[in-house]
């Protein structure tokens, strides 16, 4: 496991705690909060999984490393309050050198709405950024060698990253407003439609607008990565092709092995790798499962990586678990009541629910777990550490130069 120095430091610090910011009961960031589900290995395997960990540039391409209420309902207040709470800590052991962080917009805004406002984007940045800045372990990576250097420095690198571009409105300029603030990939949609173009939950996909195209462009130009992972097909496939640059499904998995709009098509998939892209695949809770692998827990999630390899080839896969510190499904049904609703019979499969995904849980686990996986099923050390992140970096400095 590598070395990183966590210095004690907890989240804001340098303010009063209870007089300046309001205290919540937090998740533990780590281990505890639900029983280990570790792959089985012999010593020897267990010597080579850390090993290849240790030595590895491990990158994930989407997770929320932040820490939930344990009272899971109080994340509605939390959010209001404004402030999330990074969790140093559970980083520290996690072996990651880079967290592509998809911040806390995913879910909901400060006023607890799927809303997308640019003024709680910009709060969100601003906070997430002032807290780092009074500690030594996590920094922001803006470029290809920060974003690097965290192999070797003892550090962790943050890459900020928005779930989708809804915010910047019709205003063209949000998008460079956002890369000066240290953002380096944006989502054209998350699940419903904008001014860009279409979510996956819509039942009609119009593809990608005439500003969405201007958009792609922009972003091209900026050097900022695109992420399609909450894009309707059409939507994905326009943004795959009107990139200049490859393009990120940041957290996914494949339709193929899960039928929910959720998950990516094989011509999706086809198409992302021949642009250079490249999915991240993902572990939150009832998303990438497989009918064979029931229920959803580490081993259903690799069914999605294996088919992803099959179809778009080593090079065009990696992990984007989308993991957090706290309850996930219980985070799931605080937000369920809000809008856009799931449309009626596009849920997909009926399946066995969960109250978390055995193994891949939280970041602390994740990507141990996923290291001892492919070391038992037999993948070559070369080929596990383009995984954990050489293909990413590989994309990168096609999009990032």
């Amino acid at each position: 496991m590598k070395d990183k120095r966590y210095d004690g430091y907890r989240p804001y610090a340098y303010l009063e705690a209870g007089s300046d910011y309001r205290v919540f009961d937090l998740a533990p960031d780590g281990a505890g909060r639900v029983p280990d589900h570790r792959p089985p290995l012999d010593a020897a395997g267990e010597a080579r999984a850390m090993r290849v960990l240790r030595d590895s540039l491990v990158l994930s391409l989407h997770d929320h490393p932040i820490r939930l209420p344990a009272d899971v309902p109080e994340v509605h207040d939390l959010r209001r309050h404004g402030r999330d709470f990074l969790a140093y800590e559970g980083l520290s052991r996690s072996g990651l050198d880079v967290v592509f962080d998809g911040m806390a917009n995913g879910e909901a805004t400060i006023t607890s709405r799927m809303a997308w406002k640019w003024d709680d984007i910009v709060y969100d940045l601003g906070m997430r950024l002032a807290d780092i800045a009074h500690q030594k372990m996590v920094y922001i990576a803006r470029d290809l060698e920060s974003l690097e250097a965290a192999r070797t420095n003892g550090r962790i690198a943050l890459v900020l990253t928005e779930e989708a571009a809804t915010p910047i409105e019709n205003e063209l300029d949000r998008l460079d407003i956002l890369y000066g603030l240290g953002v380096r990939m944006i989502g054209i949609t998350y699940v419903e439609t904008n001014t860009l173009g279409s979510g996956q939950w819509e039942a009609h996909d119009g593809g990608l607008s005439h500003f969405g195209r201007a958009a792609v462009r922009r972003m091209n130009q900026l050097g900022m990565a695109i992420d399609i992972a909450h894009s309707g097909d059409r939507t994905s496939r326009d943004t795959i092709e009107a990139s200049d640059r490859p393009v990120f499904v940041s957290h996914a998995g494949a339709r193929a092995v899960w039928p929910t709009p959720r998950m990516k098509p094989d011509e999706e998939l086809r198409a992302l790798a021949e642009k250079g892209g490249v999915i991240g695949i993902e572990a939150a809770p009832h998303s990438t499962q497989s009918p064979d692998r029931a229920p959803h827990a580490l081993d259903a999630v690799m069914a999605h990586f294996e088919h992803c390899v099959e179809v778009m080839g080593i090079d065009h896969v990696a992990f984007g678990p989308d993991t957090l510190y706290g309850d996930h499904v219980a985070m799931h049904h605080a937000f369920a009541h809000l809008p856009p609703g799931r449309p009626a019979g596009r849920v997909g499969p009926t399946f066995e629910p969960v109250p978390y995904v055995a193994g891949i849980e939280n970041p602390t686990e994740a990507f141990p777990n996923i290291v001892r996986w492919l070391v038992g099923h037999g993948y070559a050390d070369e080929d596990i550490a383009k995984v954990l992140g050489e293909n990413v970096v590989r994309a990168l400095g096609r999009i990032w130069a």
